[in-house]
């Protein structure tokens, strides 16, 4: 086999095309969404309320910020300002009195629901320019983009 052979060939324009509008979407509707967050909020603090809102366990600040793919410094921050605001629980965790654990309190998946609803009215010309049927038909292939980018993290 020769070098030539050995080496991937370079992707195709498509595969930049595809993340390029993933990365503008994201940030206009991130921009977007976080003018309508409620009680301060921003989008890293809705996303951490979010991902227990789903019902996960709770979780150590280093197990959130490998999650979220972020410093622990970033994520500390992040759980310190949702603390201070009353939206998490912060406590020692059970065995391994050095480390802690965090969960979301009543407050915070209130200030969940709160953001939902604004959001939903930030939204909500959305849905005069795309129909459910047309969001509906691009689900399948985001949900296996973010699968197969989620299971192979670097």
């Amino acid at each position: 086999m020769s070098n030539s052979e050995d080496k991937p060939s370079p992707p195709s324009e498509v595969y930049f095309r595809l993340f390029n509008e993933i990365g503008i979407i994201n940030q206009l509707s991130s921009n977007r969404a976080e003018r309508a967050m409620p009680h301060g909020l921003t989008m890293s603090q809705f996303g951490v309320l979010n991902h227990f809102v789903r019902g996960l366990p709770p979780k150590p600040p280093l197990e959130l910020a490998n999650a979220f793919q972020v410093t622990k410094g970033a994520m500390t921050n992040t759980l310190k300002q949702l603390e201070g605001k009353g939206f998490v629980q912060i406590v020692p965790h059970e065995t391994d009195k050095r480390s802690k654990v965090v969960s979301i309190s009543d407050k915070g998946r209130q200030a969940h629901r709160d953001a939902q609803m604004q959001l939903a009215a930030q939204f909500s010309d959305f849905s005069s320019a795309f129909t459910e049927e047309e969001i509906a038909e691009q689900l399948p292939g985001l949900e296996k983009l973010r699968i197969w980018l989620d299971e192979n993290r670097p």
